[in-house]
């Protein structure tokens, strides 16, 4: 005979949104930008082998436009080298969601990757900034790395302060974007506008991972921590996402 016992807690799977640039051009150098792969490659198939899904965005929507150097085989991780021949992954790259089409309720939490072309399109962008604020009124998870950090400068908290003033964070450091060459380039340094607006920031040496959580906000400071970044993203959300109980019978 079939009897109900204790009910067992088992955590939904995950509905998550990454975000990348759609900005291609380095500023008026005539040189080719945009997302950094290895920083959406190694979430995609993370988060994928959790069982979660994947929606891939970005501000126009469409083709995302992708930083040539990180395409290199010099650079690319596991992770990158697998995305370059998926072709499944491929397309939702070129089929990216615009992001005036989403809503935060639809989704668990928001990654933000980086490149350079987030420096562009990510810190002065009403539909992302809007879209962000709602994930952070409804205190879901907000990740983000390297130069997709720059679009937390722009938000509020529900108190209207700067959402980064007074938060433990991370992004790609001013050290490492001299070592790029790109310190007149880029709009403005991201480290230093950080603790320009109040966050309390900190680094670690170049290149290398380095993650910060700060609450419902975590943060990653260069490619290197993409990795390490997913699964602390994974981490928080088994801790925290909401739960359903079924009943075990026996």
């Amino acid at each position: 005979m079939l009897c109900q016992s204790l009910n067992m807690h088992i955590m939904l799977p995950l509905k998550i949104l990454i975000i990348a640039t759609s900005h291609g051009e380095l500023g008026s150098t005539g040189r080719k930008t945009g997302l950094w792969l290895e920083e959406l490659a190694s979430p995609y198939y993370i988060f994928r082998e959790e069982g979660a899904s994947v929606t891939i965005a970005s501000p126009n929507g469409g083709q995302i436009p992708l930083d040539p150097k990180s395409e290199s085989i010099i650079v690319a991780n596991s992770y990158t080298k697998k995305f370059l021949k998926d072709v499944e992954a491929l397309s939702s790259l070129a089929h990216s969601l615009a992001l005036n089409t989403l809503n935060a309720m639809d989704f668990d939490l928001v990654y933000l990757t980086g490149g350079h072309g987030a420096m562009w399109d990510f810190a002065d962008n009403g539909p992302l900034m809007q879209l962000l604020e709602d994930f952070n009124r409804q205190h879901k998870l907000i990740g983000a790395i390297c130069h997709g950090v720059a679009a937390l400068i722009p938000l509020h908290n529900t108190q209207g302060d700067l959402l980064v003033k007074d938060r433990h964070l991370t992004a790609f450091s001013d050290r490492e974007e001299q070592s790029s060459g790109l310190t007149t380039v880029v709009p403005f340094l991201l480290e230093e506008k950080l603790v320009l607006l109040g966050a309390i920031y900190s680094k670690g040496d170049n290149y290398t991972s380095h993650t910060v959580t700060d609450d419902n906000i975590i943060t990653g400071q260069n490619p290197g921590s993409s990795v390490e970044m997913a699964r602390k993203i994974i981490s928080y959300m088994k801790l925290n996402a909401p739960r359903v109980e079924i009943p075990v019978l026996n």
